[in-house]
């Protein structure tokens, strides 16, 4: 069996959505003799993390709200690296996806080191897409799901069908293919979003 960890690590440095410097995560070891204990102050959005309706939506579902089952189980990888821009609904359409799918888009992004503000994105017209085929969920290798789009209107739509959204995946050495996911986010609670780890593994089948 072989596993790929397809999860961003997180440090102070790191890279963060927009560059914006209060995005930073904060690590503050505190050493009392021989004993150190950390402390981390961590937008909720850091890294790999999945967003809860509550991040685009007023009165939106909290992150508890999301059954871990739902994060946990098959997962198709698309390798999306000829794209330029945006994902549209033409783009998808080659793909042989149905429904409770949960798709992972590996695109230009997983070679960026450092922020794009031009990161390939997920159009409103692949979303509507992907919702009318009732997928489960999405993940990107972008920081955000959308760019630039007034009103969040890709968010919007994946919330409103009740599509998982996981941002920040790092799927570059990841083939094409089908692969059995495990999604462990921290299990906060009242918050619009949490960051996960994501483990991709090949060779297991769920019967």
């Amino acid at each position: 069996m072989k596993m790929y960890d397809v999860t961003g690590a997180i440090y102070e440095g790191m890279t963060v959505y927009k560059n914006k410097p209060e995005k930073q995560p904060r690590i503050k070891p505190v050493t009392n003799g021989y004993v150190t204990e950390s402390r981390i102050e961590l937008d909720v959005h850091t890294g790999t993390h999945v967003d809860a309706p509550l991040h685009m939506v007023t009165d939106g579902e909290t992150f508890e709200t999301i059954a871990l089952e739902k994060l946990v189980g098959s997962c198709k990888v698309l390798d999306l690296t000829h794209v330029e821009d945006k994902i549209t609904r033409a783009d998808l359409e080659p793909f042989s996806i149905g429904t409770d799918d949960f798709l992972l888009f590996k695109t230009k992004n997983s070679w960026d080191e450092a922020f794009s503000f031009e990161f390939v994105y997920l159009a409103m017209d692949g979303a509507e897409y992907l919702a009318s085929l009732g997928v489960r969920g999405l993940g990107t290798d972008a920081l955000g799901i959308e760019r630039s789009q007034e009103g969040h209107p890709t968010h919007k739509t994946l919330f409103a069908a009740n599509v998982i959204i996981i941002e920040g995946l790092r799927l570059k050495e990841v083939p094409q293919g089908d692969y059995f996911m495990v999604a462990a986010p921290l299990k906060l609670v009242g918050t619009d979003a949490a960051p996960a780890r994501v483990l991709l593994l090949e060779g297991v089948t769920t019967t």
